[in-house]
Protein backbone atom coordinates (compact mmCIF):
# COMPACT_ATOMS: atom_id res chain seq x y z
CA UNK A 1 0.00 0.00 0.00
CA UNK A 2 3.04 2.47 0.70
CA UNK A 3 3.67 2.50 -3.06
CA UNK A 4 -0.05 3.25 -4.33
CA UNK A 5 0.40 6.76 -5.22
CA UNK A 6 -2.03 9.34 -7.38
CA UNK A 7 -1.72 10.59 -10.45
CA UNK A 8 -0.85 13.78 -9.32
CA UNK A 9 2.24 12.68 -7.42
CA UNK A 10 3.03 10.64 -10.54
CA UNK A 11 3.40 13.95 -12.15
CA UNK A 12 5.03 15.63 -9.56
CA UNK A 13 8.49 13.00 -10.16
CA UNK A 14 8.71 14.50 -13.74
CA UNK A 15 11.72 16.70 -14.07
CA UNK A 16 13.35 18.82 -16.34
CA UNK A 17 15.42 16.53 -19.42
CA UNK A 18 13.04 13.44 -18.04
CA UNK A 19 13.04 10.21 -20.79
CA UNK A 20 9.86 8.88 -20.76
CA UNK A 21 8.76 5.67 -21.93
CA UNK A 22 5.60 4.12 -22.51
CA UNK A 23 4.26 0.59 -22.70
CA UNK A 24 3.05 -0.43 -26.15
CA UNK A 25 -0.54 0.21 -27.09
CA UNK A 26 -3.18 -1.06 -24.92
CA UNK A 27 -0.28 -0.84 -22.31
CA UNK A 28 0.66 2.86 -22.43
CA UNK A 29 -0.34 3.63 -18.78
CA UNK A 30 -4.04 6.08 -19.98
CA UNK A 31 -4.64 7.83 -16.91
CA UNK A 32 -0.96 9.01 -16.49
CA UNK A 33 -0.67 10.17 -20.34
CA UNK A 34 -3.72 11.67 -20.28
CA UNK A 35 -2.65 14.48 -18.11
CA UNK A 36 1.24 14.43 -18.71
CA UNK A 37 0.55 17.89 -20.78
CA UNK A 38 -0.16 19.77 -16.96
CA UNK A 39 3.74 19.60 -16.53
CA UNK A 40 4.33 21.78 -19.11
CA UNK A 41 4.23 25.16 -17.01
CA UNK A 42 7.34 23.76 -14.44
CA UNK A 43 9.32 21.40 -16.80
CA UNK A 44 11.23 21.63 -20.23
CA UNK A 45 13.07 18.94 -23.01
CA UNK A 46 11.04 16.34 -21.98
CA UNK A 47 11.37 13.21 -24.25
CA UNK A 48 8.54 10.21 -24.60
CA UNK A 49 8.72 7.09 -26.53
CA UNK A 50 6.07 5.01 -27.65
CA UNK A 51 4.81 2.55 -30.10
CA UNK A 52 1.05 2.48 -31.45
CA UNK A 53 0.01 4.47 -29.01
CA UNK A 54 -3.83 4.31 -29.35
CA UNK A 55 -5.35 7.98 -28.18
CA UNK A 56 -4.85 11.50 -28.65
CA UNK A 57 -2.67 12.80 -25.34
CA UNK A 58 -2.62 16.27 -25.35
CA UNK A 59 1.00 16.37 -25.34
CA UNK A 60 1.08 14.82 -28.69
CA UNK A 61 -1.89 16.50 -30.37
CA UNK A 62 -1.87 20.43 -29.17
CA UNK A 63 1.34 22.20 -30.67
CA UNK A 64 1.20 24.29 -27.92
CA UNK A 65 3.07 21.45 -26.19
CA UNK A 66 5.49 20.86 -29.09
CA UNK A 67 8.24 22.95 -27.20
CA UNK A 68 7.74 21.12 -23.87
CA UNK A 69 7.73 17.25 -24.90
CA UNK A 70 9.50 15.87 -28.22
CA UNK A 71 7.98 11.86 -29.27
CA UNK A 72 9.45 9.32 -30.46
CA UNK A 73 8.00 6.26 -31.93
CA UNK A 74 8.62 2.93 -33.15
CA UNK A 75 5.03 2.67 -34.85
CA UNK A 76 3.04 5.31 -35.46
CA UNK A 77 -0.83 5.82 -35.16
CA UNK A 78 -3.40 8.33 -36.93
CA UNK A 79 -2.80 10.51 -33.85
CA UNK A 80 1.19 10.78 -34.62
CA UNK A 81 0.41 11.04 -38.38
CA UNK A 82 -1.77 14.16 -37.74
CA UNK A 83 0.26 15.59 -35.35
CA UNK A 84 3.65 15.25 -37.36
CA UNK A 85 3.11 18.73 -38.26
CA UNK A 86 3.61 19.89 -35.28
CA UNK A 87 7.93 18.96 -35.62
CA UNK A 88 8.12 17.24 -32.63
CA UNK A 89 7.44 13.92 -33.03
CA UNK A 90 10.12 11.32 -35.11
CA UNK A 91 9.98 8.04 -36.01
CA UNK A 92 12.51 5.52 -34.53
CA UNK A 93 13.40 2.68 -37.40
CA UNK A 94 13.56 -0.45 -35.87
CA UNK A 95 12.99 -4.66 -35.91
CA UNK A 96 10.56 -4.91 -33.11
CA UNK A 97 12.83 -7.64 -31.61
CA UNK A 98 15.71 -5.48 -31.08
CA UNK A 99 13.49 -2.18 -30.67
CA UNK A 100 13.54 -2.10 -26.41
CA UNK A 101 17.69 -3.22 -26.26
CA UNK A 102 18.54 -0.37 -29.56
CA UNK A 103 16.67 2.05 -28.14
CA UNK A 104 18.44 2.08 -24.19
CA UNK A 105 21.74 1.11 -25.66
CA UNK A 106 20.98 4.85 -27.40
CA UNK A 107 19.08 6.75 -24.99
CA UNK A 108 18.32 5.28 -21.38
CA UNK A 109 15.32 5.88 -19.37
CA UNK A 110 14.58 8.06 -16.64
CA UNK A 111 11.03 6.98 -16.00
CA UNK A 112 8.79 3.68 -16.82
CA UNK A 113 5.28 4.04 -17.28
CA UNK A 114 3.16 1.25 -17.96
CA UNK A 115 -0.43 -0.55 -17.19
CA UNK A 116 -0.80 -4.15 -15.55
CA UNK A 117 -3.22 -6.90 -13.95
CA UNK A 118 -4.11 -6.39 -10.18
CA UNK A 119 -1.41 -7.81 -7.62
CA UNK A 120 -2.03 -11.46 -6.73
CA UNK A 121 -1.76 -13.10 -3.35
CA UNK A 122 2.23 -13.78 -3.96
CA UNK A 123 2.75 -9.80 -4.89
CA UNK A 124 2.71 -10.46 -8.58
CA UNK A 125 1.34 -8.44 -11.24
CA UNK A 126 1.27 -9.19 -14.42
CA UNK A 127 2.27 -6.90 -17.53
CA UNK A 128 -1.12 -8.22 -18.96
CA UNK A 129 -1.68 -7.26 -22.65
CA UNK A 130 2.31 -6.42 -23.85
CA UNK A 131 5.63 -7.73 -23.30
CA UNK A 132 7.39 -6.46 -26.78
CA UNK A 133 10.25 -4.25 -25.05
CA UNK A 134 8.25 -3.36 -21.27
CA UNK A 135 10.35 -5.82 -19.06
CA UNK A 136 13.58 -4.66 -20.53
CA UNK A 137 12.76 -0.49 -20.09
CA UNK A 138 11.16 -1.55 -16.76
CA UNK A 139 14.58 -2.89 -15.63
CA UNK A 140 16.79 -0.13 -17.25
CA UNK A 141 14.61 2.88 -16.01
CA UNK A 142 15.75 4.47 -12.80
CA UNK A 143 11.67 4.76 -11.96
CA UNK A 144 9.44 2.44 -12.42
CA UNK A 145 4.88 3.30 -12.63
CA UNK A 146 2.82 0.82 -13.66
CA UNK A 147 -0.92 1.63 -13.15
CA UNK A 148 -2.54 -1.69 -11.37
CA UNK A 149 -6.39 -1.98 -13.26
CA UNK A 150 -8.51 -4.80 -12.46
CA UNK A 151 -10.10 -4.63 -16.17
CA UNK A 152 -6.56 -5.57 -17.47
CA UNK A 153 -6.60 -9.29 -17.80
CA UNK A 154 -3.58 -11.45 -16.01
CA UNK A 155 -1.92 -12.95 -18.81
CA UNK A 156 0.81 -15.71 -18.63
CA UNK A 157 4.42 -16.06 -19.69
CA UNK A 158 7.55 -14.08 -18.57
CA UNK A 159 5.65 -11.27 -18.11
CA UNK A 160 4.74 -11.66 -14.10
CA UNK A 161 6.99 -8.76 -12.40
CA UNK A 162 6.97 -8.80 -8.25
CA UNK A 163 5.64 -5.57 -6.90
CA UNK A 164 9.09 -5.21 -5.07
CA UNK A 165 10.31 -4.37 -8.93
CA UNK A 166 8.26 -1.63 -8.82
CA UNK A 167 8.97 1.91 -7.39
CA UNK A 168 4.87 3.24 -7.78
CA UNK A 169 1.47 2.13 -8.68
CA UNK A 170 -1.06 4.42 -9.12
CA UNK A 171 -5.01 2.65 -9.20
CA UNK A 172 -7.28 3.15 -12.14
CA UNK A 173 -10.51 1.08 -13.52
CA UNK A 174 -10.84 2.02 -16.83
CA UNK A 175 -11.62 -0.56 -19.81
CA UNK A 176 -8.93 -2.39 -21.80
CA UNK A 177 -8.47 -0.38 -24.89
CA UNK A 178 -10.33 -2.32 -27.47
CA UNK A 179 -9.22 -3.24 -31.18
CA UNK A 180 -13.03 -3.94 -33.31
CA UNK A 181 -12.68 -7.12 -34.99
CA UNK A 182 -13.37 -5.40 -39.15
CA UNK A 183 -15.24 -7.51 -41.39
CA UNK A 184 -13.43 -8.27 -44.50
CA UNK A 185 -14.22 -6.59 -47.73
CA UNK A 186 -14.44 -8.44 -51.41
CA UNK A 187 -10.60 -8.04 -51.61
CA UNK A 188 -9.41 -8.70 -48.45
CA UNK A 189 -11.42 -12.35 -48.98
CA UNK A 190 -10.08 -12.91 -52.17
CA UNK A 191 -6.60 -12.14 -50.60
CA UNK A 192 -7.46 -14.61 -47.69
CA UNK A 193 -8.53 -17.08 -49.84
CA UNK A 194 -5.04 -17.29 -52.01
CA UNK A 195 -3.00 -17.36 -48.94
CA UNK A 196 -5.60 -19.93 -47.22
CA UNK A 197 -4.70 -22.39 -49.89
CA UNK A 198 -1.19 -22.26 -49.20
CA UNK A 199 -1.79 -23.44 -45.40
CA UNK A 200 -1.31 -26.69 -44.59
CA UNK A 201 -2.76 -28.47 -41.78
CA UNK A 202 -0.41 -28.52 -38.52
CA UNK A 203 1.19 -25.34 -39.76
CA UNK A 204 2.24 -22.56 -37.25
CA UNK A 205 0.96 -19.40 -38.38
CA UNK A 206 1.95 -15.24 -37.72
CA UNK A 207 -0.75 -12.98 -38.53
CA UNK A 208 0.02 -8.80 -38.75
CA UNK A 209 -2.99 -6.71 -38.24
CA UNK A 210 -5.72 -5.36 -40.33
CA UNK A 211 -8.63 -6.35 -42.82
CA UNK A 212 -6.38 -8.62 -44.75
CA UNK A 213 -5.58 -10.95 -41.78
CA UNK A 214 -8.50 -10.88 -40.31
CA UNK A 215 -9.94 -12.49 -43.46
CA UNK A 216 -6.99 -15.00 -43.73
CA UNK A 217 -8.09 -16.01 -40.01
CA UNK A 218 -11.52 -16.58 -41.19
CA UNK A 219 -10.45 -18.18 -44.50
CA UNK A 220 -8.48 -20.83 -41.80
CA UNK A 221 -11.75 -22.22 -40.66
CA UNK A 222 -11.16 -25.53 -42.46
CA UNK A 223 -8.04 -26.22 -41.65
CA UNK A 224 -6.87 -28.42 -38.67
CA UNK A 225 -4.21 -28.32 -35.85
CA UNK A 226 -2.97 -24.97 -36.42
CA UNK A 227 -0.62 -23.60 -33.96
CA UNK A 228 0.06 -19.78 -33.35
CA UNK A 229 3.66 -18.05 -33.25
CA UNK A 230 2.92 -14.53 -33.69
CA UNK A 231 4.06 -10.99 -32.39
CA UNK A 232 0.11 -9.97 -32.05
CA UNK A 233 -2.10 -11.93 -30.78
CA UNK A 234 -5.73 -11.04 -32.51
CA UNK A 235 -9.38 -11.76 -32.14
CA UNK A 236 -8.55 -13.81 -35.37
CA UNK A 237 -6.83 -16.22 -33.39
CA UNK A 238 -8.98 -16.94 -30.45
CA UNK A 239 -12.00 -17.78 -33.01
CA UNK A 240 -9.61 -19.86 -34.07
CA UNK A 241 -8.97 -21.51 -30.98
CA UNK A 242 -12.95 -21.61 -30.21
CA UNK A 243 -13.94 -23.77 -33.06
CA UNK A 244 -10.97 -26.35 -32.50
CA UNK A 245 -8.49 -25.11 -35.65
CA UNK A 246 -5.74 -24.03 -33.62
CA UNK A 247 -4.99 -26.83 -31.04
CA UNK A 248 -0.68 -25.88 -30.79
CA UNK A 249 -0.35 -29.89 -31.01
CA UNK A 250 1.49 -30.17 -33.73
CA UNK A 251 4.02 -27.24 -32.98
CA UNK A 252 7.73 -27.85 -32.44
CA UNK A 253 8.46 -25.38 -30.39
CA UNK A 254 6.23 -24.67 -27.16
CA UNK A 255 4.14 -27.59 -27.92
CA UNK A 256 0.18 -27.09 -26.93
CA UNK A 257 0.68 -22.89 -26.39
CA UNK A 258 -0.29 -19.86 -28.40
CA UNK A 259 3.18 -17.75 -28.21
CA UNK A 260 2.94 -13.95 -28.95
CA UNK A 261 4.50 -10.75 -27.24
CA UNK A 262 1.11 -8.63 -27.54
CA UNK A 263 -2.41 -8.61 -27.74
CA UNK A 264 -4.49 -6.26 -28.86
CA UNK A 265 -8.50 -6.99 -30.23
CA UNK A 266 -11.82 -7.37 -28.52
CA UNK A 267 -12.93 -7.48 -24.83
CA UNK A 268 -13.74 -10.91 -26.36
CA UNK A 269 -10.13 -11.90 -26.59
CA UNK A 270 -9.55 -10.28 -23.35
CA UNK A 271 -11.63 -12.16 -21.34
CA UNK A 272 -10.48 -15.37 -23.37
CA UNK A 273 -6.42 -14.96 -22.54
CA UNK A 274 -7.34 -14.09 -18.88
CA UNK A 275 -5.60 -16.52 -16.86
CA UNK A 276 -5.61 -18.88 -19.74
CA UNK A 277 -2.33 -20.95 -19.29
CA UNK A 278 -2.91 -22.20 -23.40
CA UNK A 279 -1.54 -18.70 -24.20
CA UNK A 280 1.72 -17.39 -23.41
CA UNK A 281 3.16 -13.63 -23.84
CA UNK A 282 6.58 -14.04 -23.84
CA UNK A 283 9.25 -10.97 -24.52
CA UNK A 284 9.42 -9.66 -27.60
CA UNK A 285 13.37 -10.11 -28.01
CA UNK A 286 12.65 -13.78 -28.16
CA UNK A 287 9.08 -13.93 -29.78
CA UNK A 288 10.38 -12.15 -32.69
CA UNK A 289 13.64 -13.39 -33.02
CA UNK A 290 13.78 -14.70 -36.41
CA UNK A 291 16.90 -17.25 -35.08
CA UNK A 292 13.66 -18.63 -32.76
CA UNK A 293 10.72 -18.28 -35.34
CA UNK A 294 12.48 -20.31 -37.56
CA UNK A 295 12.52 -23.39 -35.32
CA UNK A 296 9.18 -23.62 -35.81
CA UNK A 297 8.47 -26.43 -38.21
CA UNK A 298 5.95 -25.22 -41.31
CA UNK A 299 5.89 -21.61 -39.60
CA UNK A 300 3.65 -19.44 -41.63
CA UNK A 301 4.01 -15.24 -41.58
CA UNK A 302 1.47 -13.38 -43.13
CA UNK A 303 2.19 -9.54 -43.51
CA UNK A 304 0.71 -6.53 -45.36
CA UNK A 305 2.22 -3.92 -47.27
CA UNK A 306 1.54 -0.57 -48.17
CA UNK A 307 4.04 -0.62 -52.25
CA UNK A 308 5.42 -3.17 -53.93
CA UNK A 309 8.41 -2.65 -56.64
CA UNK A 310 9.02 -4.78 -59.71
CA UNK A 311 12.24 -6.29 -58.02
CA UNK A 312 9.90 -6.97 -54.92
CA UNK A 313 11.18 -3.99 -52.92
CA UNK A 314 8.38 -3.97 -50.12
CA UNK A 315 7.67 -0.54 -48.12
CA UNK A 316 4.93 -1.43 -45.72
CA UNK A 317 5.81 1.84 -43.80
CA UNK A 318 5.68 4.86 -45.07
CA UNK A 319 4.61 6.62 -48.46
CA UNK A 320 7.53 8.29 -49.98
CA UNK A 321 9.23 10.53 -47.35
CA UNK A 322 6.11 10.36 -44.95
CA UNK A 323 6.50 7.91 -41.88
CA UNK A 324 2.60 6.10 -42.11
CA UNK A 325 3.15 3.53 -39.78
CA UNK A 326 5.99 1.45 -39.08
CA UNK A 327 8.09 -1.45 -39.66
CA UNK A 328 6.87 -3.54 -36.70
CA UNK A 329 8.06 -7.09 -36.88
CA UNK A 330 7.12 -7.58 -40.54
CA UNK A 331 10.98 -8.61 -41.41
CA UNK A 332 11.45 -10.36 -38.34
CA UNK A 333 8.46 -12.32 -39.17
CA UNK A 334 8.98 -12.86 -42.71
CA UNK A 335 12.94 -13.73 -42.54
CA UNK A 336 12.24 -16.14 -39.56
CA UNK A 337 9.18 -18.33 -41.26
CA UNK A 338 11.60 -18.38 -44.71
CA UNK A 339 14.43 -19.87 -42.24
CA UNK A 340 11.87 -22.72 -40.58
CA UNK A 341 11.03 -26.53 -42.17
CA UNK A 342 8.61 -25.95 -44.77
CA UNK A 343 8.65 -21.89 -43.89
CA UNK A 344 6.58 -19.96 -46.05
CA UNK A 345 5.87 -15.99 -46.20
CA UNK A 346 3.26 -13.98 -47.46
CA UNK A 347 3.03 -10.06 -48.38
CA UNK A 348 -0.13 -8.89 -49.06
CA UNK A 349 -2.22 -5.61 -50.78
CA UNK A 350 -4.95 -4.35 -52.88
CA UNK A 351 -3.28 -3.96 -55.88
CA UNK A 352 -5.21 -0.53 -56.42
CA UNK A 353 -5.41 2.57 -54.01
CA UNK A 354 -7.60 5.04 -54.03
CA UNK A 355 -5.67 8.82 -54.25
CA UNK A 356 -6.30 12.50 -54.51
CA UNK A 357 -5.21 13.58 -58.11
CA UNK A 358 -3.78 17.30 -57.36
CA UNK A 359 -4.75 18.64 -60.78
CA UNK A 360 -7.96 17.61 -61.24
CA UNK A 361 -8.86 17.12 -56.89
CA UNK A 362 -10.62 14.39 -57.89
CA UNK A 363 -9.83 10.88 -56.52
CA UNK A 364 -8.34 7.80 -59.14
CA UNK A 365 -6.83 4.76 -58.79
CA UNK A 366 -3.02 4.12 -58.80
CA UNK A 367 -1.25 1.08 -58.85
CA UNK A 368 0.62 -0.51 -55.72
CA UNK A 369 2.45 -2.61 -58.00
CA UNK A 370 4.89 0.17 -59.30
CA UNK A 371 8.63 0.00 -61.58
CA UNK A 372 9.69 2.14 -58.43
CA UNK A 373 9.08 2.87 -55.01
CA UNK A 374 7.83 6.39 -54.62
CA UNK A 375 11.07 8.86 -53.65
CA UNK A 376 12.01 8.07 -50.25
CA UNK A 377 10.47 5.11 -49.37
CA UNK A 378 11.37 3.14 -46.33
CA UNK A 379 12.22 -0.33 -47.81
CA UNK A 380 10.48 -2.35 -45.05
CA UNK A 381 11.58 -6.03 -46.27
CA UNK A 382 14.22 -6.55 -49.14
CA UNK A 383 13.67 -7.90 -52.18
CA UNK A 384 16.11 -10.41 -51.04
CA UNK A 385 13.74 -11.38 -48.25
CA UNK A 386 10.53 -11.68 -49.98
CA UNK A 387 8.96 -15.17 -50.98
CA UNK A 388 5.59 -14.50 -51.81
CA UNK A 389 3.18 -11.44 -52.86
CA UNK A 390 -0.16 -11.65 -52.80
CA UNK A 391 -3.08 -9.16 -54.18
CA UNK A 392 -6.75 -9.74 -55.19
CA UNK A 393 -5.12 -11.18 -58.60
CA UNK A 394 -3.29 -13.54 -57.22
CA UNK A 395 0.47 -15.06 -55.81
CA UNK A 396 3.35 -14.12 -57.28
CA UNK A 397 6.38 -16.36 -55.83
CA UNK A 398 9.29 -14.88 -55.67
CA UNK A 399 11.98 -16.76 -54.10
CA UNK A 400 14.63 -17.60 -56.20
CA UNK A 401 13.28 -15.66 -58.92
CA UNK A 402 15.70 -13.36 -60.94
CA UNK A 403 14.46 -9.31 -61.66
CA UNK A 404 12.92 -10.29 -65.12
CA UNK A 405 11.26 -13.25 -63.57
CA UNK A 406 9.69 -11.29 -61.21
CA UNK A 407 8.55 -8.53 -63.08
CA UNK A 408 6.72 -11.14 -65.47
CA UNK A 409 5.12 -12.63 -62.22
CA UNK A 410 4.41 -9.35 -59.92
CA UNK A 411 2.53 -7.72 -63.13
CA UNK A 412 0.88 -10.79 -63.75
CA UNK A 413 -1.04 -9.61 -60.38
CA UNK A 414 -1.20 -6.27 -60.68
CA UNK A 415 -4.45 -4.69 -61.48
CA UNK A 416 -5.15 -5.59 -65.38
CA UNK A 417 -5.54 -1.45 -65.95
CA UNK A 418 -2.24 -1.22 -65.51
CA UNK A 419 -0.39 -4.24 -66.43
CA UNK A 420 0.50 -2.82 -70.01
CA UNK A 421 2.03 0.59 -68.73
CA UNK A 422 3.97 -1.70 -65.95
CA UNK A 423 5.50 -3.95 -68.72
CA UNK A 424 6.48 -0.66 -70.67
CA UNK A 425 7.91 1.26 -67.26
CA UNK A 426 9.73 -2.34 -66.95
CA UNK A 427 11.55 -1.93 -70.79
CA UNK A 428 12.32 1.41 -70.16
CA UNK A 429 14.04 0.68 -67.23
CA UNK A 430 16.10 -2.20 -68.56
CA UNK A 431 14.30 -4.68 -66.47
CA UNK A 432 13.12 -6.70 -69.07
Amino acid sequence: MAKIITVDEALSLIKTGDHIVAGMAASEGRAFFMRLHEVAQRVEQVTIDNCLPLYPYEFIVNEAYADVFTVNSWFFSGDLRKAFKNKNIAFIPNQLHFAGQKRSAFKKPNVFVGVASMPDKHGFVSLSLSNVYEKHMMEQADTVILEINPNMPRTHGDLEVHQERVDYFIEVDYAAPELPDSEPNEKDTKIGAFIAERIHDGDTIQLGIGGIPNAVALALMNKKDLGVHTEMLTTGFMKLFKKGVVTNRKKSLHRGKMVAAFALGTRELYDFIDDNPAVMLLDGNYVNDPMVIGQNDNQVSINTTIEVDLTGQCCSESIGTMQFSGTGGQTDTATGAQRAKNGRSFIALYSTAMVRNPKTNEREPISKIVATLKPGAAVSLSRNDVDMIVTEYGVAELKGTSIKERVERLIAIAHPDFRESLTEEAKAIGYI
